[in-house]
């Protein structure tokens, strides 16, 4: 009995410390539902929700000590349940074919891709020949060639000939998978233009464009009074427009793992309400007549507040930005009702409140990055509020604190960051500590100075402080980046690495008692389970005319140019980017002419590109799996994969497990969601054995 004794006894120590745990069995549901391979149908909300009522008043009747395990239980239902009525709330048409003719719709956002080509997106969107029922809500467009971002206005109405197609699928199997990102984005189709876009009408008076237009105007205000190489990043972080900031500018900064300092996240919502918080308390102290008959604390809590509300509408109200929002608004609201601001039952309200309103989000790094580091930082600083200072020493707590929360939130973030970008920032710590602090008391200050000056025509002042704040920073990121070994780079985990890490770090933070520490445990096995990860043999891309094949040296590939995002994306999964080019003279892959030869084992793989290559074929040439980027004719005596297959498939895998070659498709791993299933689906398996 001593066993259950000592495990009921570690459940009655949570008592008081079970709120934490309200959005992590919120997101195991959501987990849940995002994990499946098939669409659950026929959910009855009614029953659900009696269901949750059933559940509930049972509670009342059993005991106590079991109560949490209901209520767990019920809350991995109500997050399963959130997932699904999000996902059938923004349901709308996806392209089903590749597009090609004119474009028509309105203006609602401009930003820039990877390779820097501007990129609009359009809503009321009209497409030739394509019923309005099968329209996409929205679509991306690519503008390739000269034309400048002047001749385009947010609300404008354009037309334009272009390609769309619907958004595609991973770039491997298990790869981040952007028809679910888009469907979440409203996305039905996603293309390119080589046309100038024509301006059809003119903005509308639409209120919900209004602070679209007063971002685009205030980013290039900013283009127009500062210098091109700090003006990118000061757009960045008052508008959220990152389209000015040079690509060597963003390398710098992610090799100095100070690309953070970019994104309107909790560090720039935190910093400047913090700061106007602070003002205000200042300011309101100088009046003694006032600060002795008025709560000043809360006063400057809810200019504060007014403050952050502000600085989210302006800077477009992405979910980085909203997820941030809410953090500092929980912390200023608990101070208005005399509660202690920085405690993790604030960060558990403001990730409910998250996951309520976007579930989608617990996929994001941005969601996972930022309430890892807060959870760390909170659970740090709580563990170190009360230790003592002498009084010679205590001027030291400041540069402690710089220290600490740096490191921490680096240590905290740096798993999830490896698995997402496969890169490890080594010296971003020293980057971070001599960054940080100067974001926080030279440039946000600034730029409320210069908004603050603006109506007077006195901006320059503060744009001219925040010139010099943000030359420091890029002289860090540069310096940091040009070190011997600045970046690591790691392979891609599998599936469920980060979900184990995770739950072992929040045992670790949440878990009262002994036991705390088997999260240590937990998060060990999740590295050791990193640590196996082992990448695919041979990679195809879903148009069937490029491949990868794993070597000593590293993965060859099929072809020196063209399919530069696929190879990228590979290259960086195996943790070890280099140039196209430099992969495709690897000795692996044996290429003649327009066939591509590639050994697994004992097994042989052809890819051939082109019809002539295909037409001139016999039978399989001698391989056992045929892939083309054509349509393949007749039977053959082989395994073959062409272009109507990989539409639906997607990218392949293809390894070798107990001497038996295993081809897995994007399709086994995503399933049929709601993001990726055609209306014709066809019977195709989705994994393939050959023995």
């Amino acid at each position: 009995m001593q066993p259950v004794r000592f495990v009921v006894d570690g459940f009655l120590a949570q008592r008081g410390h079970m709120y934490g745990w309200v959005p992590v069995f919120l997101a195991l549901g959501i987990g849940a539902y995002f994990s499946l391979r098939i669409e659950p149908q026929n959910v009855h909300w009614w029953g659900l929700f009696a269901a949750a009522l059933c559940v509930s008043f049972a509670g009342l009747f059993i005991n106590a000590n079991f109560r949490p395990v209901l209520i767990a239980l019920l809350l991995v239902a109500v997050g399963f349940g959130i997932a699904k009525a999000r996902t059938e709330a923004l349901r709308g048409p996806v392209l089903e074919f590749r597009y090609y003719g004119p474009i028509q719709g309105r203006v609602v956002n401009i930003d820039r891709s990877a390779s820097e080509a501007v990129r609009l997106t359009l809503d009321r969107v009209v497409l030739s020949n394509v019923a309005p029922l099968k329209t996409p809500s929205r679509v991306r467009v690519s503008l390739h060639g000269t034309q400048p971002l002047t001749d385009i206005a947010p609300g404008d109405t354009l037309v334009m000939t272009g390609h769309l197609s619907p958004p595609s699928g991973p770039a491997e199997p298990g790869g981040f998978d952007f028809q679910r990102h888009a469907w979440f984005l409203q996305l039905g189709g996603v293309g390119y233009t080589r046309t100038p876009a024509l301006r059809l009408l003119p903005p509308e008076g639409d209120p919900a464009l209004a602070l679209f237009k007063l971002r685009v105007g205030l980013a290039a205000q900013l283009e127009e009074q500062m210098p091109p190489d700090t003006a990118g990043i000061a757009a960045a972080i008052t508008t959220g427009d990152r389209s000015s900031i040079p690509t060597e500018t963003l390398k710098n900064l992610r090799a100095a793992n100070l690309a953070h300092l970019l994104a309107i996240s909790g560090l720039h919502m935190g910093l400047l309400t913090g700061f106007i918080f602070g003002l205000l308390r200042l300011v309101l102290a100088l009046m003694p007549n006032l600060s002795l008959r008025w709560p000043n604390k809360k006063i400057a809590a809810v200019g504060a507040l007014c403050v952050g509300a502000g600085y989210l509408a302006l800077s477009g109200g992405n979910v980085a930005t909203q997820r941030a929002f809410v953090m500092v608004a929980v912390m200023f609201i608990a101070i208005l009702f005399d509660r202690r601001a920085l405690t993790l039952r604030a960060v558990a309200i403001a990730a409910v409140i998250v996951l309520l309103l976007r579930p989608e989000a617990l996929m994001s790094p941005g969601f996972q990055m930022s309430f890892a580091a807060t959870t760390a930082l909170v659970f740090a600083f709580g563990q170190i509020r009360d230790w003592e200072l002498g009084p010679k020493t205590r001027w030291v707590r400041g540069a402690m604190q710089v220290v600490v929360s740096s490191g921490v939130a680096g240590l905290a973030t740096a798993p999830f960051a490896a698995a997402h970008f496969n890169q490890i920032a080594h010296f971003g710590l020293i980057a971070n500590v001599l960054s940080v602090p100067v974001m926080g008391t030279v440039v946000m200050p600034s730029a409320v100075l210069a908004a603050c000056l603006a109506p007077l025509g006195l901006e320059w002042v503060g744009l001219w402080l925040m010139d010099i704040g943000l030359r420091w920073i890029l002289m860090i990121a540069e310096w940091t980046a040009s070190q011997p070994g600045a970046v690591g780079h790691v392979i891609a985990p599998t599936d469920w690495v980060l979900p184990i890490l995770a739950l072992g770090g929040l045992h670790l933070v949440l878990w009262q008692g002994r036991l705390r520490l088997a999260g240590v445990a937990v998060v060990a096995t999740a590295f050791w389970l990193w640590s196996g990860t082992e990448r695919p043999t041979v990679l195809v891309a879903d148009t069937g005319g490029f491949i990868g094949l794993m070597t000593q040296e590293g993965r060859d590939l099929s072809r020196a140019t063209g399919h530069g995002f696929v190879s990228e994306i590979w290259l960086e999964n195996d943790g070890a980017p280099v140039e196209q080019d430099t992969a495709s003279r690897r000795d692996g892959i044996d290429v003649s002419g327009r066939l591509f030869r590639a050994e697994v084992g004992r097994w042989r793989i052809l890819q051939v590109s082109g019809k002539t290559a295909l037409a001139d074929l016999v039978g399989c040439g001698g391989a056992d799996v045929l892939i083309s980027n054509q349509r393949i004719e007749g039977d053959r005596p082989c395994l073959t994969f062409d272009t109507a297959d990989l539409r639906y498939l997607g990218a392949l895998a293809i390894s070798v497990q107990n001497d038996a070659l295993v081809v897995t498709s994007s399709r086994h791993l995503t399933g049929h969601r709601p993001w990726n299933a055609p209306l014709n689906a066809n019977d195709l398996p989705t994994e393939f054995i050959l023995n």
